[in-house]
Order: structure tokens, then C-alpha cells, then sequence
């Protein structure tokens, strides 16, 4: 193996919230172990590739300069160690990952997280005991580190990267860990990725999303009446593990992304959302800004919706079967 230099830090799914939290709602999001990433030291004598060890290891040097420069103008907001860094980078320091950029699931999120850990100095060890103005000022100096790959960051990704267990977001400034429910023993619920074939870009979706609804009084009015309400619908209902009523808002939700945020999703997953929403076999709706990468899907019988999937040269990737809790609520 590379020579490690940190621990591993998951990807993030966002559950619930993308784009809406942007405007004050409710957000769910949760670590996903089966993508993550961890800094790391190259190793000639192992299976490392030296060529990307290199190619990430530069782009860590640019990071260093955005790092360096908040550091000399005293704008820093954590006690950043960039003097250990740039001797680590010099040495050969790079960022050994498995999450694939452009897909929505946080890669930048998990190397700052992996970074913040390694060269802050902090008072953040308990992640699970954190107070709520602990978090917010952990997530402050998060943001500020993720700003240099994104130009703006609320800072959640990195958040939920770094604590590493499913975080309710009541909207940006009140966060808390949350415990998601067992699913019904009896039935074979899942929460599912689908790959859409090509990465996403998340900038210009944002910004699209955020003149819509500056500009277009009918739009803005869709997101704070109709779509904003469904997606906190389908968070408090997840959380008290009330299926029926869940379900039936994740329909409308689905219906309405594909409607109204239709830009978001990719043209080749249209015919299957819409069967989805047709059969009521499963629902998919966006997984992060859209426009490419992963979907997000949840059904009632993973078994029979993965056969669905194959026919069609879909891979499905199990995010969540029988859900348990994770945090005590």
C-alpha cells in the first residue's frame, strides 16, 4: 500500500436539500463509505500510480498557495499548519481517492476534511459531542478551505465528510447529528445511485438555479411554495419512519424536479424517471447539483428495480438497505 499519511475520509450523499438549502430549507445528508479518499505518500515499491501521485500532488501545491495567501493577509479562520504542509508536498504528498468529481458526492468535500484533520490544530477531537456553535464555526472554517475549488462553499460537504455520520441540516446555520430508521424488515427498501454516464458541473447549474430565481417571480415562487415544502415533507417523514406519507411526497418531489428543474436531469435518464414515477416502482430525483454523474433512487424492492435497471445497461449501487440508526436521536 502508499505510505498513509491520514486517515480515510467517505464521500457525501445529500439525501435531500440540493439547491433548496441555497434558500433556507431543510437538508439530509449522510457519509458514504463505499467512495472515499485519504492523503497519502506515494510508494515506489507498491501498486500506487507515481504519474497520478504526481498530477494530484501538484494540484495540492496550488491549494498550499490559496492556503499560504489567507495565511499572509490574516484571513485565515482556523489555525491552519502551511508550513507543514508545503515540507509534506515536498515530499511527494497527494491525495489517494476513489470518489469520482462531478458525480455529488463531495470529493472536494472529503480532501478538505482529510486536510483539516491532519493540519489543524483544534478542539473538535469529539466529533460526536459537538455543540451547535461548535459546529457552525467548524463549518465557517471548512467553507473557507473548500472555497478555493468551488469560488463559494457553504461548507457542508466538507461538514458531513468530516464527521462522518448522518447530519440534519434545519437550514445552514442549525445543524445536528440525526439517526435514520430501521426500513421494514418485510420489504426490500433501498436507496440506490444510478450513474448517468458523465460528470456534472456544478457552477453553472447553481448560478442558472439562483437567477431563476431572482429573476423569475413565477419560479421563485414554485421553489419557496411548492418545492421547498415536499423536500422538508420528505425529511421529517424519512426521519420518523412514516413510509406511507414518505413515499408519496418523494413522488411529487421527483414529478416536480423533473418538471421544473428538468435542466438538472441528464437526457438519458429521462424515459426512466418518468417510468419510475408511471410504475410508482421507484423514484428518482437529483443527487447534488445533476446535470450529469450519479441519480439518486429509492424503491420498495431494490431486488426488482436493480433487474429493471440492468435491462436497461444501468448499474445500480446500493446506498442504503434495511436502514438502521446510526446516531441516537
Amino acid at each position: 500500500m502508499q505510505n498513509e499519511a491520514g486517515e480515510i475520509f467517505y464521500s457525501k450523499i445529500m439525501l435531500f436539500g440540493e439547491y433548496t438549502i441555497i434558500k433556507g430549507s431543510m437538508g439530509l445528508t449522510i457519509p458514504y463509505a463505499h467512495f472515499n479518499g485519504q492523503l497519502a505518500f506515494p510508494n515506489k515499491d507498491s501498486y500506487t500510480d507515481l504519474a497520478f501521485a504526481q498530477r494530484s500532488n501538484q494540484h495540492l501545491y496550488d491549494f498550499w498557495y490559496y492556503l499560504q495567501s489567507l495565511v499572509n493577509d490574516n484571513s485565515m479562520l482556523s489555525n491552519f499548519n502551511t508550513e507543514q504542509l508545503k515540507e509534506d508536498l515536498d515530499n511527494g504528498l497527494y491525495f489517494e481517492s476513489t470518489i469520482p468529481e462531478g458525480y455529488g458526492l463531495g470529493s472536494s468535500g472529503a480532501l478538505v476534511a482529510a486536510f483539516f484533520q491532519r493540519y489543524v490544530s483544534h478542539n473538535f477531537a469529539d466529533r460526536d459531542n459537538m455543540t451547535p456553535s461548535e459546529i457552525r464555526s467548524l463549518k465557517e472554517q471548512l467553507s473557507q478551505l473548500e472555497s478555493w475549488f468551488h469560488g463559494t462553499s457553504s461548507g457542508i460537504d466538507p461538514l458531513i465528510c468530516y464527521f462522518k455520520h448522518p447530519l440534519l441540516l434545519k437550514d445552514l446555520d442549525h445543524i445536528e447529528p440525526v439517526g435514520l430508521p430501521r426500513y421494514d424488515k418485510e420489504r426490500s427498501d433501498a436507496i440506490f445511485l444510478i450513474n448517468s454516464g458523465k460528470p456534472g458541473k456544478t457552477a453553472p447549474l447553481v448560478q442558472h438555479f439562483m437567477t431563476s430565481y431572482d429573476k423569475n417571480d413565477a419560479f421563485r415562487d414554485f421553489t419557496d411554495h411548492q418545492l421547498t415544502p415536499l423536500n422538508n415533507s420528505c425529511i421529517n417523514n424519512l426521519i420518523n419512519n412514516d413510509k406511507t406519507e414518505f413515499y408519496q411526497s418523494l413522488k411529487e418531489l421527483s414529478s416536480l424536479q423533473k418538471e421544473h428543474l428538468s435542466l438538472m436531469v441528464p437526457s438519458s435518464i429521462h424515459p426512466l424517471w418518468e417510468e419510475g414515477i408511471a410504475s410508482q416502482e421507484y423514484f428518482l430525483k437529483l443527487c447534488g447539483s445533476g446535470g450529469g454523474g450519479f441519480i439518486l433512487g429509492f424503491t420498495r424492492d431494490y431486488e426488482s428495480t436493480r433487474k429493471f435497471m440492468d435491462k436497461n445497461g444501468l448499474e445500480t449501487i446500493p446506498v442504503y438497505q434495511d436502514l438502521r440508526k446510526t446516531i441516537k436521536t
